[in-house]
């Protein structure tokens, strides 16, 4: 797959899962606006594109977290005058805790991030796709979407609505001819662990590249969701087959601690 002459616009650029999608991306072809808060890290990572790829950059500084940032976002991109091609909405966080003991602002602000802003920035990056009758939508889900997750249940729950989301988008746009896909890692060498605490990390770490070769093939083979890694796949799969009641008990003695 090439993408030569086409735009990406990936959220949660300035590092982990969004800098090396970022980099594929330019490699196929396209250039590229990264949104992040990090502005700074941001515009290193255009220099480093830019020097290795000759791609054209846009840095756009943004905190999706925030009420009716998408919104804004997408007016920053019609002031540039983009047409988006490519859309990957990574940028998420999780919080590892009991809700009972969680800040309610912080809860707001993933569910705002998570979902809210993914859900807004596709509704408005989409119908130009459809009507140029190409693109791509990647959406990061989880492999925590696959079950709820004591401990995480928050989290675990955006992640399940990415998830359904992405997949029945995936059935409206087909006949149009753009591509969504929901891509679930798990344990990722990336910053995730720094905010959430290493409480939520399960399992063998993969990394970024691993995520992103994951991705292209899932979207070469018109999937409307993947798993990232074989061992993540059959833990995943095999508690939507296992009785509720053990799902539960196991992901509380996992994450409880």
């Amino acid at each position: 797959m090439q993408f030569t002459g086409q735009t990406a616009l990936i959220t949660g650029a300035s590092s982990g899962i969004g800098a090396a999608y970022a980099k594929e991306f330019a490699a196929r072809g396209a250039n590229l606006v990264l949104v992040a808060r990090g502005e700074e890290v941001m515009h290193r990572l255009a220099e480093e594109i830019r020097s290795e790829y000759g791609r054209k950059v846009e840095v756009i500084a943004s905190d999706l977290g925030v009420p009716g940032a998408a919104e804004r976002l997408g007016g920053q991109v019609e002031e540039l005058g983009l047409a988006i091609d490519v859309l990957v909405n990574n940028a998420g966080f999780g919080l590892h805790g009991d809700l009972v003991d969680a800040d309610p602002a912080r809860l707001t602000t993933m569910v705002q991030l998570n979902c809210v802003a993914l859900v807004d920035l596709t509704r408005r990056l989409l119908p130009g796709m459809v009507t140029r009758r190409r693109g791509t939508v990647i959406n990061v889900a989880s492999t925590a979407a696959y079950q709820p997750v004591p401990h995480l249940a928050v989290y675990a729950a955006t992640k399940a609505f990415v998830l359904s989301f992405t997949e029945a988008l995936h059935a409206e746009v087909k006949p149009s001819g753009v591509r969504v896909l929901a891509i679930s890692p798990g344990a990722t060498q990336t910053q995730f662990f720094e905010v959430a605490g290493e409480q939520a990390a399960f399992g063998r770490r993969r990394n970024v590249r691993q995520v992103v070769a994951s991705t292209m093939q899932a979207l070469d083979r018109g999937r409307p969701s993947r798993i990232d890694g074989m061992l993540n796949a059959v833990v995943a799969n095999s508690s939507r087959f296992a009785p509720r009641r053990m799902v539960l008990a196991m992901g509380n003695r996992t994450f409880g601690g």
